[in-house]
């Protein structure tokens, strides 16, 4: 009430202000936020796309740096879809793109192979029954940032917007879209060996 209308509108002072910056598409977002988002992060990164291969050609030398982190005592966690699951399949009907979830699933399960030497990267499949929260809400956390995408209709990760949110209070839109990460992390599989499951 004691602030002139102007100022309201310019200052971020409920909810809204942990949100730092949105995008109207995922690959708007600029590679520079990606890298210095994984770089500065020192104790958790959960990357929870449903499929993730984007990494790998959006940050320049991902499983260098992915090695360095966990090297450094830095948390590493991938979350990904079941390749042979059936919201996968279903999925696929609906993206209708020759470059199919599973085989977006499996270009990360083959990078991954490659640091599964590496203690403190660990890569889990989210349970059946969450298959469908997954495949329509990516989280990315950085620490106490994350990078937010909600699915939208039929369109592909990268058509669909990005929101990046830094935590500034208890329960706020960082807490809440973290905890639906670590709920869906809670009862996710491991893959054994991070190995490549054949097509």
């Amino acid at each position: 009430m004691l602030w002139p209308k102007a100022v309201r509108e310019r200052l971020k002072m409920g909810g809204d202000r942990e949100v730092v910056q949105t995008y109207p598409y995922r690959s708007a977002c600029p590679s520079t936020v990606w890298s210095e988002l994984i770089v500065g992060a020192s104790e958790d990164l959960l990357f929870g796309g449903y499929t993730n291969y984007f990494l790998w050609t959006h940050v320049p030398a991902f499983s260098t740096v992915l090695r360095q982190k966990a090297e450094a005592g830095c948390r590493v966690r991938f979350l990904l879809g079941d390749p042979d699951g059936d919201v996968t399949r279903q999925r696929e009907r609906i993206e209708g793109v020759a470059l199919t979830v599973s085989t977006r699933v499996r270009m990360s399960l083959e990078e991954l192979a490659k640091v599964h030497d590496v203690q403190g990267i660990e890569v889990h499949y989210s349970a059946a029954e969450d298959a469908m929260n997954h495949v329509s809400l990516s989280v990315f956390r950085f620490d106490d940032q994350a990078l937010v995408t909600p699915h939208l209709a039929r369109l592909v990760g990268h058509d669909s917007p990005l929101m990046h949110v830094r935590r500034r209070a208890q329960g706020g839109m960082f807490d809440r879209f973290a905890e639906h990460a670590e709920e869906l992390w809670s009862r996710s599989v491991p893959v054994p060996d991070v190995a490549v499951p054949q097509a």
